[in-house]
């Protein structure tokens, strides 16, 4: 389907600001060359820029890539993470988070059980 994001097994928000006139072959360059990474895993790549009401979103899928762009019509603006030298492995709840303009470190948010883990007395 085209542009099914659900399909991504991680997520990854490219930290630092993105030229936004940049088209696929321009970020896919970003991902590769930059972050060392291999664009065509099935992952998805956020990119920000400077004015944090635009992004952009680089999937690929089995027959090519998917390049998905949101303008913010409020006056919101993203939370995104300015280190550029970094790129930021996120879960689908921080991207839940990212995309209703919150940071995606939520320090008092609820934090899950995982069902697996033993209940130790030490919680571990």
């Amino acid at each position: 389907m085209l542009g099914d994001i659900t399909v991504a097994d991680e997520l990854y928000v490219v930290c630092g600001y993105t030229d936004m006139r940049k088209s696929i072959d321009g970020l896919c360059t970003i991902v590769s060359d930059h972050l060392r990474m291999d664009p065509r895993r099935r992952a998805i790549y956020l990119f920000c820029g400077k004015r944090c009401d635009r992004i952009k979103v680089l999937l690929h899928e089995p027959d090519g890539f998917v390049m998905l762009y949101k303008r913010l019509e409020a006056d919101g603006r993203y939370r995104w993470p300015r280190n550029r030298d970094e790129v930021k492995s996120i879960t689908w709840k921080q991207f839940d988070w990212l995309m209703s303009c919150l940071e995606i470190e939520q320090p008092k948010a609820i934090k899950v059980p995982n069902p697996y883990s033993k209940n130790l007395p030490d919680g571990s």
